[in-house]
């Protein structure tokens, strides 16, 4: 589950956020970006300080026992400082498989991603590629990442959805 993080991870250091204002109708409205076997949608608000522009992975959609790189792309607004902090649940359908809160920083030192922190104003693409542990089981899992600042203001929000599930029909395409 810690390679799912990774995922969202690298998705929240490409679009970090600040200072979200309470939801309005626009932000129920943002769309869902659905690939083969994945999907993200970014629930924060338009008015974020720093706005995700996409999420793509290479092998799409991501097999368990590979190599997964995910390109995220993404522009900072404002600077985000050390302390920044993401609350991250990830789910097997109504089960909770894992509820923690990571350091954005220290996770990114600790991947060596491109971005480190301080995080200055503009256009980022953070490439990280991470290997997927060939036991993930055969299901569908949500990961939910909420993005704070060292001073407790809204960051970011994006919600993942991964479906390991094999295609009954592959040689159909369907």
């Amino acid at each position: 589950m810690v390679r799912l993080f990774s995922v969202s991870l690298l998705a929240m250091l490409a679009g970090l956020a600040s200072a979200i204002p309470p939801p309005t109708q626009e932000i129920m409205n943002q769309p869902v970006h659905s690939m083969e076997g994945w999907s993200y949608s970014d629930c924060g608000s338009p008015t974020d300080v720093v706005q995700l522009k996409s999420i793509s992975l290479s092998p799409d959609p991501p097999k368990p026992g590979q190599d997964l790189t995910i390109t995220a792309v993404g522009t900072a607004q404002e600077r985000v400082e050390d302390g920044a902090y993401a609350d991250v649940v990830v789910k097997l359908g109504l089960i909770r498989l894992l509820s923690k809160t990571f350091d954005v920083c220290e996770e990114a030192r600790n991947a060596n991603a491109t971005i480190q922190c301080p995080i200055e104003q503009g256009e980022y693409t953070v490439v990280q590629t991470v290997a997927l542990p060939k036991e993930i089981p055969q299901a569908k899992f949500t990961v939910a990442v909420k993005g704070y600042t060292v001073d407790d203001e809204d960051m970011l929000c994006l919600d993942l959805k991964v479906d390991f599930m094999k295609n009954p029909f592959p040689r159909f395409g369907w």
